[in-house]
């Protein structure tokens, strides 16, 4: 099959699209990373190399492997063999706490961890049992060298036959404490995404830039569609606005998914006004909330499109804006994406009238299948309506316009959006607990322009404690992961609570912008 022909299907396997790439066009570049460039055709032999080894090493189509590395050429080709073998990957931040790795490898069953010298120090701290076994991508002592784990050059994996809801990957949400959740989203949703983006210029010869990492999902979901459509994705390892605007010139770039704090970044650059970024086709962001003024200057300043993406790593419904073809609707999120629903609910379960505010649930052909080996989470993500269609709840207050398009009002969750990672204010309370001084405490997100939001913590001391604010900060930031650590710390006489005792985060919000 060609590869058009494969993206025609209603359902066909990335893998399958990069090898027919690299018979139709094996000179082509696939990867790039600094100085360099990994063409289809190479690309399509590692992969099968990757699964050969994998199926050498008794690692079975349904089994995973962990990669905790920061981006690189390495890391997307362990990962595309890994899917050809039918192999689960779970990408694992490296920003992680040792105690989180641990708990995140151990959850999700890893016969096999790939990582680098940067997550060493980290990885040794929390004490991985010696049977995962250890490949290094970057070839340095913290495992088996990959180049050396490989199986021979020409091998070829056996033929495995993966079903649309196999599963793909595992996504793990942020946690210092208890176990992460680890979102398995199947080879269907993966899919779906690739077809959700044909629409958007992704071919042959279109140019993505990759600069999140690859263990966030705000990544995969333009990674994987830029190589299914057969086009060449330049990765960076680590976000920075100027390298950004020169690399897009350098490569002619045609795409790119970014996070509001970077597009804040790269906007606010003295000389952006003087790049040529006339080849760019669409942009896209996702992941946090985006503010209408700065959609507004992108649209005025930047070439080519914009469209903003509101939906959830555990999938259900998306809604798309596509801004550069309604500047009157900034505002808002958009309308749901062809093909999913989205509703509004209110806190018995029961569906608002329109123009209602209620809880966003959505049902789309990307839905995650659950958590993993958490049935019970899994359960409370799900609403199901009268017809009994599964939906997957996500935790956002909204209210639909007489347009259709959706305006999220407030979170009804309190989790914090930083630098594009989603950071969980029990997560750092629990570890604030720990703390010999803290009687109470309470962390809330607030507004910061370098980060789009920050964690600050509220504390009530002990009686007769003579800790101080920073000496808990500090304290704190030690032990918190690097997307977690607190901003600041406030120590109050007590916390605010309502009259069923639950801690008023808005009130300590606004005290916080106030002071």
């Amino acid at each position: 099959m060609t590869s058009q022909e494969i993206l025609q299907q209603e359902f066909g396997l990335i893998a399958d699209l990069i090898r027919a790439h690299a018979q139709e066009r094996p000179r082509h570049p696939a990867l790039i990373k600094d100085d360099s460039v990994l063409d289809y055709g190479t690309l399509d032999s590692m992969m099968d190399r990757v699964a050969a080894s994998l199926q050498r090493d008794g690692i079975a189509a349904g089994s995973s492997i962990a990669i905790c590395a920061t981006a690189g050429i390495e890391y997307g080709v362990v990962f595309l063999g890994a899917l050809r073998a039918g192999v689960v990957v779970a990408p694992l931040a490296p920003s992680s706490t040792p105690e989180s790795l641990a708990l995140m490898v151990r959850d999700c069953g890893a016969k096999l961890l790939f990582l680098d010298q940067s997550v060493a120090a980290a990885i040794d701290a929390a004490g991985i049992p010696a049977a995962v076994g250890r490949i290094s991508l970057d070839d340095s002592s913290v495992g088996k060298p990959l180049q050396a784990w490989l199986a021979a050059t020409e091998s070829k994996p056996a033929p495995v036959a993966i079903e649309p809801d196999a599963a793909f990957n595992i996504i793990y949400s942020s946690g210092t404490t208890g176990a992460p959740k680890g979102i398995v989203q199947p080879h269907r949703m993966r899919w779906q995404h690739v077809r959700r983006a044909s629409g958007s210029g992704y071919d042959v010869s279109a140019v993505t830039i990759c600069s999140t990492p690859l263990y966030s999902n705000t990544t995969l979901v333009s990674f994987f569609p830029a190589l299914a459509g057969g086009g060449a994705v330049v990765l960076m390892s680590k976000f920075d606005a100027a390298k950004f605007v020169a690399l897009a010139e350098k490569y002619r770039a045609t795409h790119a998914m970014l996070v509001p704090v970077q597009y804040q970044r790269i906007m606010d650059l003295p000389d952006f006004d003087r790049h040529d970024l006339k080849s760019f086709r669409m942009k896209f962001c996702t992941s946090a909330p985006f503010s209408a003024a700065l959609k507004g200057d992108i649209l005025n300043r930047w070439p080519g499109g914009l469209i903003e993406y509101y939906g959830m790593t555990e999938g259900g419904g998306t809604c798309v804006l596509q801004a550069h073809e309604h500047p009157t609707k900034l505002h808002t999120v958009g309308r749901p994406a062809p093909g999913h629903d989205i509703r509004l609910i209110d806190e018995q379960g029961n569906e608002v009238a329109q123009g209602e505010i209620g809880e966003v649930v959505g049902r789309s052909p990307a839905m995650m299948r659950g958590y993993f080996n958490q049935p019970a989470k899994t359960s409370e993500a799900e609403w199901y309506d009268r017809e009994g269609n599964r939906f997957i709840r996500t935790g956002d207050v909204g209210r639909f316009d007489a347009e259709g398009f959706l305006t999220l009002m407030d979170r009804k969750k309190d989790m914090i959006i930083s630098g594009g990672f989603n950071v969980y204010p029990s997560d750092l309370e629990a570890v604030l607990f720990q703390h010999d001084a803290v009687a109470d405490a309470a962390v809330v997100g607030v507004q910061s322009r370098q980060w789009g939001e920050t964690p600050v913590a509220f504390i009530q001391l002990r009686p007769g404690s003579s800790e101080t604010a920073d000496s808990i900060q500090r304290w704190a930031n030690e032990r918190l992961g690097k997307t977690q650590r607190l901003t600041a710390v406030q120590i109050l006489p007590s916390l605010p609570r309502s009259a069923i005792g639950k801690v008023l985060k808005r009130e300590l919000r606004d005290r916080y912008v106030r002071s």
